[in-house]
């Protein structure tokens, strides 16, 4: 079980002098955060004409062209970011443009299912001075995991302990710093649950749930993902490690989730 992406890094850049409206660069990253991601690509060419903006408007465009291959899987689309990525200059980049693309990086290794490599490059953005705050460093941190967890998928049992308790002592430092990280709570479960820590995994469900209003959005997401892992996930495994009927389990859940409505 993992959670999907449904939303990309802001990029949340110093728009210069200029007003968004007569700045394709500015405005090509307010598209980005819209979400207008075709639209972001086409500013960033534009703006990119100009030499001295080409290096960042193509961190622009590489970024749209990741979020455009996540959510169609052309080929195209991570080539062209890929094509982006490489040609630009990064030493001409601040902290924060040198952060999102160091996580463009991740990002593209891990689209090209290299997801030990994209590990490395997410963690390394996560313990960096220019580390992303708020928003943007929950991405990076489901993005850590995630690789992370696809890393771990064909490694004999042995191995995949070490990989999941990884996780979780890494997400209980970020609780210990950042005690509204909805991401860390849900890996917390979640690499439970791959471990084959039932009681455990079930425990840090019901400890999300509970902490979940710490969240910005007061939980709604948080809790939406937990109840898919504990229904579809935690609940089937402990039924057939305790050998309890799976609806004894399901209606156990319910009424901890109606205690604390």
């Amino acid at each position: 079980m993992m959670r999907l992406f449904t939303f990309a890094c802001a990029l949340a850049l110093a728009a210069g002098p200029a007003r968004a409206a007569d700045d394709p660069l500015a405005r090509a990253r307010q598209l980005y955060n819209q979400r207008n991601f075709t639209a972001a690509v086409q500013l960033a060419e534009q703006a990119r004409l100009l030499p001295a903006r080409a290096d960042a408007a193509d961190l622009v465009a590489a970024r749209a062209y990741l979020e455009l291959y996540r959510e169609s899987g052309a080929s195209d689309d991570l080539t062209n970011a890929r094509d982006r990525l490489r040609r630009l200059d990064p030493s001409k980049f601040g902290p924060r443009e040198r952060a999102e693309y160091v996580v463009g990086l991740g990002e593209t290794l891990f689209f090209d299912s290299a997801f030990g490599a994209a590990a490395t490059v997410f963690d390394s953005v996560l313990q960096s001075r220019d580390a992303l705050a708020g928003d943007a460093r929950e991405r990076v941190l489901d993005w850590w995991a995630t690789a992370v967890d696809r890393e771990a998928k064909p490694r004999p049992e042995m191995d995949r302990q070490g990989v999941y308790l990884r996780i979780r002592e890494r997400m209980d430092e970020e609780l210990a710093t950042h005690a509204a990280s909805t991401v860390a709570v849900y890996w917390i479960a979640a690499a439970a649950r791959s471990q084959g820590d039932h009681q455990g995994a079930w425990d840090a469900a019901q400890a999300g749930w509970v902490r979940a209003r710490l969240a910005i959005d007061k939980g709604e997401t948080l809790r939406a993902d937990l109840d898919r892992l504990v229904l579809q996930a935690i609940v089937p495994d402990r039924a057939r490690a305790t050998a309890q009927p799976p609806d004894l389990l399901r209606a156990e859940w319910e009424r901890f989730k109606e205690s604390w409505r």
